[in-house]
């Protein structure tokens, strides 16, 4: 491992690691490769926790890796739980209740799997549920709507694969930033010494939290005001670019 400041590096996957085409880049994907000689390398995302550990086996980690916007760490070799804060049953079907009622598509993740439609939900006992396929207009309205509910995150996050929205929904105090914490704590470091990379709303969290923060060319403002390396877009394989040229050379 490194014996600089920088012990962990957590990518996200949408937008950041994998574009439109859901695929990683020949490039990025040999950028990452040069990653775990020095650091620990995990994802951080708002999906499923399949997604996370399928490109997680893809690009060769064996650190454990974050999905459901951070409610829900797994170990890519066995597809284990590490760690996880589950939304509550109540907070849960509440959520599911109210997207239906809107007739949005919703994803909502527990650890048996997933659920994308109300009838089949045989318990409430999901980590994330997630409105999907919105315009940005009506998710900035859902989000609205449950932000009065103080014992929730929400959060809208852009879809790269279709240019549309989704909106992100787990329990109060969990997000990316709080799954960096639990593994800064697993890995015996300091936040402060994690590198992050993202490129939406869902990432600054993350990014707040740790010591150096990349941010993708094509990202909100907000997140690009915290940068400490703004690059290239996800189609100009920017994260390769990242690591190159701003992340290895700090190893």
């Amino acid at each position: 491992m490194s014996t600089n400041n920088y012990k962990a590096f957590l990518i996200d996957l949408d937008g950041t690691l994998i574009g439109r085409d859901e695929r990683i880049s020949p490039r990025v994907l040999e950028a990452v490769g040069k990653l775990p000689d020095y650091i620990r390398v995990s994802i951080a995302t708002g999906r499923e926790s399949a997604d996370a550990i399928r490109f997680a086996r893809e690009l060769g980690l064996t650190m454990p890796q974050v999905s459901d916007n951070g409610a829900l760490i797994i170990d890519p070799s066995n597809g284990s739980e590490v760690w996880s804060t589950p939304l509550g049953p109540g907070h849960a079907q509440e959520i599911v209740t109210e997207l239906h009622s809107l007739d949005v598509a919703f994803i909502a993740t527990h650890s048996g799997g997933t659920v994308t439609k109300i009838e089949q939900a045989t318990h409430w006992n999901m980590t994330r549920v997630s409105a999907m396929d919105l315009e940005e207009s009506f998710a900035d309205e859902l989000v609205a709507r449950f932000k009065a509910n103080l014992e929730l995150h929400v959060v809208k996050v852009i879809l790269p694969y279709n240019g549309m929205w989704a909106v992100d929904f787990t329990r109060v105090g969990v997000d990316k930033a709080c799954a960096a914490r639990v593994l800064a704590q697993r890995f015996g470091i300091d936040t402060s010494q994690m590198i992050a990379a993202g490129d939406s709303y869902n990432d600054l969290p993350l990014l707040e939290v740790c010591g150096l923060r990349i941010v993708m060319g094509d990202a909100p403002d907000e997140l690009k005001a915290i940068a400490d390396y703004v690059a290239p877009s996800i189609d100009e394989d920017g994260l390769a670019v990242a690591i190159d040229e701003f992340v290895l050379p700090r190893l």
